[in-house]
Formats: structure tokens, sequence, C-alpha cells
């Protein structure tokens, strides 16, 4: 994107703020759940979080997690083509895989790909009502895969009261969408449930291509609370997925990446069956549950006939235990054990693994302003063996509004099933490991009109986990692998900076900005990609947001991202440029039930990629309806 375009930008954005309702996404006094597995207010958390609530996410109006996610600070994503495509998100500058998610509680990493990452494509806003980001290696609650942090997406509720919202939308590539979701109370129960259906004709996935690669989704979601007493309840949650998208890839008779009829389907089933006791006049909180994640992959080539020229299987079931009590007023333990079955099928043959758990923290607060938590791990695998994982972190609440954070953190990776046991696993691989700093100040001003906010982090990574060629190596880990095999080869730094600032000058306006500088760098001794950055990480990535709501019921705001140049490979001989997007919306309350929304996305149609070769949206409208009852 050139420089003149970037200033158009950014005057839009002043233009949009000159006259003053966005907030802040992470307020004062807001809890959070993501940093402990447990309850604790974000001002006594050491480790750097995001919080993104449902107030939020309408204002907004993402079609997708990622475009929302996208925004926040030290978040950059990649999507293979239009809305449906394999989406990639790194956190800090880590690997997507490194990156652990949560629905409702449940893990959803997929156990059947080769990295075991998530992938973002298929998870549309939908009944989503919150979202935590934290930032930096948090496995000693989590365990494996939070290295480069941790989304944890939360679904609605039942509210206090019996209600249906609904929610439809058309717009740009014929695209159409439809979302309910209803909850009610009735004596001990609370319950709620949403579905909701999404269509596009898209673009094309290659970016030269003239044919449409459509999407189509359907899902479901539910909770169910019921009350057997004061202290005890039974939680049920549920989560379901499905999507079909186009694509493209290499057709005869040249075998150059183009337009094809292929298509892939993926299937996304969350459990979860839990029962919570609060003991000990409430001192003590005990929940036990088990949860199950099960994932199923197909691609298709109708070239080739109609059975899938391509399946995966995956699926965990885990069984889990956590205890929260409260030992004394300024001193508190968090603690569980948990057990791990996870298998893999590709339709030749089935892999199985375990791994089990158990972890404690204590949250200590030896004067009114300052927590300092601290936490260890220990994770026993049934191929690598065992792995201790140490975290630890300080919260200091001065006068004046200062908050000073600083976190010492761990985090882990094993290998999955399919690094471990594929025709091209090696079963003698060690789990990747992590250890991160970060530093951070947030400073409130102006009778807390005015927060800003900035976090110094580096972090170092090894025994990544990388492909190899056995050509000419007959050493024990290429037996049997002629075509290659992974080995624990990598290492990787990331270092950064983040600067947040949340401004409300008056009540109609609020205006939200960040700025991300990381330095993410291959440090394989040896490879010839040593010193190089990291493919896909830019170096840098802005983010500038204001509403502004001059009447009660109306209001207008607009989104400029711009993200850096980065490099799209390894070797750092293809390069990605860097991109700027704009965003303008509207959204008109005519009716204490009703909600008129509209937004244009990427007003300037900038070209850009991503992802080289993969096409993105241009400009494109969208108009909607919201309704409650």
């Amino acid at each position: 994107m050139t420089t003149p375009n970037l200033t158009l930008a950014t005057a839009l954005i002043a233009l949009i703020a000159a006259p003053g309702a966005l907030h802040a996404e992470t307020d004062a006094g807001d809890i959070v759940v993501t940093a402990t597995r447990s309850e604790q207010p974000i001002e006594e958390v050491g480790q750097a979080i995001t919080v993104i609530d449902k107030a939020l996410i309408v204002q907004r109006q993402a079609q997708t997690v990622a475009d929302l996610l996208s925004t926040t600070p030290g978040v950059t994503a990649s999507r293979n083509g239009g809305v449906g495509g394999f989406t990639g998100l790194r956190i800090r500058g880590a690997e997507g895989e490194q990156t652990l998610v949560l629905i409702d509680g449940v893990r959803i990493n997929d156990p059947s790909s080769p990295g075991g990452g998530f992938d973002f494509g298929n998870l549309l806003i939908g009944n989503i009502n919150r979202i935590e980001v934290l930032r930096g290696p948090n496995s000693v609650p989590w365990g494996s895969q939070a290295i480069g942090g941790v989304v944890n997406i939360i679904t609605e509720a039942a509210g206090a009261g019996n209600s249906i919202n609904l929610r439809a939308e058309y717009g740009y590539a014929d695209t159409a969408q439809g979302v309910v979701n209803a909850s009610f109370r009735a004596g001990p129960v609370a319950a709620s449930f949403g579905g909701g259906y999404f269509r596009t004709d898209g673009i094309s996935a290659f970016a030269g291509g003239t044919e449409r690669d459509g999407y189509r989704n359907h899902g479901a979601n539910g909770r169910v609370e019921v009350a057997l007493s004061e202290d005890i309840a039974v939680d049920l949650r549920g989560f379901y997925s499905h999507g079909r998208s186009d694509l493209d890839g290499f057709p005869p008779p040249i075998y150059a990446f183009g337009d094809t009829q292929e298509y892939s389907t993926s299937q996304e089933l969350l459990g979860y069956a839990g029962i919570r006791a609060k003991l000990l006049d409430g001192r003590f909180s005990n929940r036990l549950a088990f949860t199950i994640t099960d994932i199923n992959r197909d691609n298709y080539d109708p070239s080739f006939g109609t059975a899938a020229s391509f399946l995966s299987r995956g699926r965990v079931e885990r069984f889990e235990y956590q205890g929260d009590l409260q030992l004394a007023d300024q001193l508190r333990a968090v603690f569980g054990a948990e057990t791990e079955k996870s298998r893999f099928s590709d339709g030749f043959s089935t892999q199985k693994t375990g791994i089990d758990s158990v972890y404690g923290q204590l949250i200590v607060k030896p004067v009114s302003a300052l927590t300092l938590t601290g936490g260890l791990r220990y994770d026993d695998h049934r191929d690598f063996g065992s792995e201790t994982t140490l975290g630890g972190n300080a919260a200091f609440n001065l006068a004046g509004g200062t908050l000073l954070r600083a976190s010492y953190a761990e985090g882990f990776k094993a290998p999955t099933l399919y690094q471990l046991h594929s025709a091209y696993g090696n079963a003698a691989l060690e789990p990747e490991r992590a250890r991160s700093v970060d530093v951070g100040i947030e400073q409130a001003l102006l009778e807390d009109r005015l927060t800003a906010a900035v976090t110094l982090f580096r972090r170092k990574t090894r025994n990544q986990i990388d492909f190899i060629s056995c050509t000419g190596d007959s050493t024990p880990k290429c037996v049997g692998r002629p075509f290659g095999t992974y080995d624990n080869i990598a290492r990787a730094r990331a270092r950064g900076v983040e600067f947040e600032l949340t401004a409300k000058p008056t009540d109609t306006l609020t205006v939200d900005a960040s700025y991300s500088y990381i330095d993410s760098e291959n440090r394989s001794a040896g490879s010839l990609n040593f010193g190089n950055a990291l493919a896909r990480r830019p170096h840098h990535s802005v983010s500038l947001s204001a509403d502004y709501a001059p009447a009660a019921g109306l209001s207008f705001g607009g989104t400029v991202q711009h993200v850096g140049d980065s490099f799209d490979n390894a070797a750092n001989s293809r390069a990605l440029d860097g991109y700027v997007l704009v965003g303008l919306r509207a959204a008109w309350r005519f009716d204490s039930r009703f909600e008129l929304y509209g937004r244009v996305d990427n007003l300037l149609d900038a070209r850009y990629q991503t992802v080289a070769d993969y096409g993105t949206i241009g400009r494109a409208a969208y108009v909607g309806v919201r309704a409650g009852f």
C-alpha cells in the first residue's frame, strides 16, 4: 500500500473521530479466567491479556474470529483465499500451531493435523459472547501448545430471563448469514442454545483465478446448567460446526497452481460434561469434567471420482479435576489433575497416545496493591516421557492509576500423532520448549478517560519440530523414511514491544489504538535460514478504531489496520508487501427490539496477499438486522 493511501486511511478515521463509542477492550475491574484457569481480576494478573466483550463484538461487525483478533496487539493472521480458507493465527511471532485455542473451556486444537494447530477458517463470530487473548506462554495451567499464547472463546450463556436474539446479514459475493440464540431459566435450569448458517460465492482462492471458490457453514452451540443445590451444579456444553470450502489446486497437465473443482469438508464437535461443588462455606471450589474434541476433515477432487482423496480423523478425550481453595484472606491455591487420550486416523492406520498431568498455582497478596502468582506443572507423555513447566508473574497497582506488570513463563508443545507415527513420523521426538519474559506498565489518566499501556517481551524457543530430508541420510531416524521425517532441529527467537491506547474524550466518542513491533528470527544453528525472519511474521502492525454515537441508538465507526512487509517462506526469497485496510460501519437502533447495521470492508480496495498466490477480498459491503425479544 502506498504512503498516500495510508495518509488517506488515517484521515478517514480522523474524520470519524472529529465530532467522539467503542469502549476499552479491557476494562479495569474485568474478571478473566485465562491466566490461572480460574476467575481473577485483570488488574491482579501480571501477564498481557486483551478482553473482547459482547459489546465490542457487536460494534465491530466482523464476520470471523480471525478478522476480529487480527486487530489486537501482537496478533497476525494469514488466510488461504476468502472466508473459509485455511486460516492461521500467530501470537507474538510464534507458530500458528503454538497457539492454544479453547471454546467454552474445551481445547479445540486439531489432533489430526500435522502440527496440531487449529484452523480458524471455520470459526465465525456466530454466538460468541466473549474472547480472552493471553499473549505469551502459559503452559502451567493449560499444558501443551500454549507457547505463543491462549485464545479463550466463550459462547452465549443463559441471561437473567428468557430471550430470543436473531441476526441476518447479506452482502458482497451473495454472502448471506443467519444467527439465532435463545436462552431461558426455569427453576434450577438455565440454558442457552444457538445456531447459525453462512454461505458465500466467495472469491478465487488462487490470486490469478477467475472461478469463484465458495464456502458454506452451519453450526450450533448450547450450554445447560442445572443447580442441584446452592453449592452443587451440573454443567453441560456443546459446540458443532460443519464447513464446505471450495479449493484451488494443481491441475494437469502442467500441475501449476490454478483453478480446480476440488473442495474440502470439515466437522468440529466439542462436548463438555461437568459438575461443580463448593465446600467450606464457599472457600473451596471444585470442578470435575469430561471433555471431548472430535474433528473430521476430508478433501475431494471430482475429476478423480466421488471418493475422498484425503481424509483425517482426530479425537481427544479428557478427564479433568480442578480445585480452587482460599487458604487465607491473602493466599489462594489453584490446582488440578488431567488425563488425556488422543487418536488420529488417516484411513489407513490409527495411532494413539496419552498424557497425564498435575499442576498447582499459588496466588499471594502480601499487600493489597501487589499480587504474586507462581505455578508448576508436571506432564507424563506416553511417547516422549515427562515435562516440567514453571511460571510466575507479578502485578503491582500503584497510586495514581499506575499498574506495573512482569512475568516469566514457560511453554511446551508435545509432538503430534502425525509427527510421531505417520509415514513421515519420528517416535524419538521431544517436545518443543519455550521460555519468555515480559514487562509492562499501564497508566490511567483524566479520570480513566485515557489509558495507555506498553509491554516489552522476549521469547526463546528450542527443539522446534521441522521436516527434514532423508536423502543420503542413513541415521536411525531416517530408516524407512526415504522421503523425509520430522526432527527437533529448529530454534527461534522473538522479541518486541506492544503499545495500546484507549481514549474517551467525550461520552459519545471512543478511540482505540495499538501498535506492535515483533522481531521473530530463525536461530537454528547450521541452517541455511539462520538469521532469517520467520515466515509470515510482519515486523510492524497498527490498528486504529474510532466509534461515535451522536444520538441514542445511532453510531458510526471505522477501523484502519496497517500490516507491514513480511516473507512467505523460511528462505526469505518470497516477499509479501505490507498493506492498509480501511473499514467503515454504522448502526441504527430504530426500535427497542430492532437494529439495522451496515459496513464497508476494505474501503480503498487494497490488493494484497497474506499467503503468496492466494487472493484476498477487495472492497465489500454488507447490511444486516438484529432483533431481540
